[in-house]
């Protein structure tokens, strides 16, 4: 069976700045014998961003501008990463819509994006949080090395750590779900914030989900339409099986 292939991402940054990354790590994920697993093919590139990195950013992943400057630029080292001699069909990020502004389409040729923060939300609904470090502890993935994904936010520790989510998300749904579901804002377990906070969306009114609709969120958009939709679904085939009891 031919193997597919997903790099799993992740950027430490100088800053806001569209050049401003000065660390990419990656982590691959393959699928073989029908399973995915993780590969040895992973690693770590510090990044020259062409300005120093602010204090904000550097008390986070404690990289300093001597780390970086005889390092490549951004727009030099990414195109070997990101479409490596090894063919990739995706690339994936937690929260990859950080990595994504950073990593645009000419970079990557045009690459599908799997964010496993989204796919976290369909595939372990029930879990209380979502963050990278709080799945790498609540879930606590099989075959996860301990020091190898430390320190955290730091790009080949947490993409290692990404790495572990997305694999159990590829043996638990299709790819193609994945893909789908990263495409879409996020669909939300429970209201984030507000006098809803924690409650699921099905436990709400139909006027209160018709309020959320409004907020400028788009994941909670997103999640009031999507059970609003589902309502309407459910009445839909309510008011049908009548009728098909009395033909049958």
């Amino acid at each position: 069976m031919s193997e597919k292939r997903i790099r799993v991402i992740d950027l430490e940054t100088a800053g806001n700045g569209a050049n401003d990354v000065c660390e990419i790590g990656w982590q691959d994920v393959i699928l073989r014998d029908g399973r995915w697993m993780l590969d040895e093919q992973r690693g770590a590139r510090f990044v020259n961003p062409g300005r120093p990195i602010s204090p904000e950013t550097m008390a986070i992943h404690h990289i300093l501008d001597a780390h970086v400057k005889d390092a490549p630029y951004w727009k030099d080292l990414a195109p070997e990463i990101l479409r490596p001699v090894e063919e990739i069909v995706a690339l994936a990020a937690h929260r990859a819509a950080f990595e994504q502004r950073y990593c645009t389409p000419r970079l990557t040729g045009g690459l599908p994006w799997i964010c496993t923060w989204k796919c976290a939300l369909r595939v372990w609904p029930d879990l209380p949080r979502f963050s990278n470090q709080m799945l790498r502890y609540q879930r606590m993935p099989e075959g996860l090395v301990h020091e190898i994904g430390l320190p955290a936010h730091r790009a080949l520790p947490d993409a290692y750590v990404t790495a572990h989510h997305l694999r159990d998300q590829l043996n638990a749904a299709s790819l193609e779900e994945l893909l789908a579901w990263s495409a879409e804002p996020g669909l939300l377990p429970r209201v984030p914030a507000g006098p809803d906070r924690g409650k699921s969306w099905q436990r709400l009114s139909s006027e209160a989900l018709v309020t959320y609709l409004q907020d400028r969120d788009a994941d909670i958009r997103f999640s009031a339409r999507t059970e609003l939709a589902r309502r309407d679904e459910r009445q839909e085939r309510e008011d049908l099986e009548p009728a098909q009891r009395q033909l049958l």
